[in-house]
């Protein structure tokens, strides 16, 4: 696992979802497509741990579900925190973050040959 991948496909998909929860907080619009767009950001993380580690497969899907679930983790722990989702919402999101996170890893090791 490479972890300066790691910690920065993370960093980044944080700070994507972070907007994304903020924005949601005054927007409605946006607050309605929390999990589709939250999902996506996840998926992105993914991606961008494949394409800078430059594993395997095995690697890619790895870093991808970490980064994709931990990004996500923070980012539904904030919207919790400004009572904007309830908190099962940090288990269900999570979890389907996570597998966008897979996903994104997939996809950028497939973009990488």
């Amino acid at each position: 696992m490479n972890r300066k991948a790691l910690i920065n496909a993370t960093v980044i998909g944080t700070v994507l979802q972070l907007v994304m929860v903020l924005v949601g907080h005054w927007v409605p619009a946006v607050a309605a497509l929390f999990a589709p767009i939250g999902i996506l950001l996840s998926l992105i993380a993914g991606l961008l741990y494949a394409r800078a580690a430059k594993g395997g497969w095995s690697d890619s899907t790895l870093g991808g579900v970490i980064a994709g679930a931990a990004c996500a983790l923070i980012g539904i722990a904030v919207s919790v925190l400004l009572g904007d989702v309830p908190p099962i919402i940090l288990v269900i999101g999570t979890l389907s973050s996570a597998v966008g996170g897979v996903a994104g890893g997939a996809i950028g090791k497939l973009l990488a040959r």
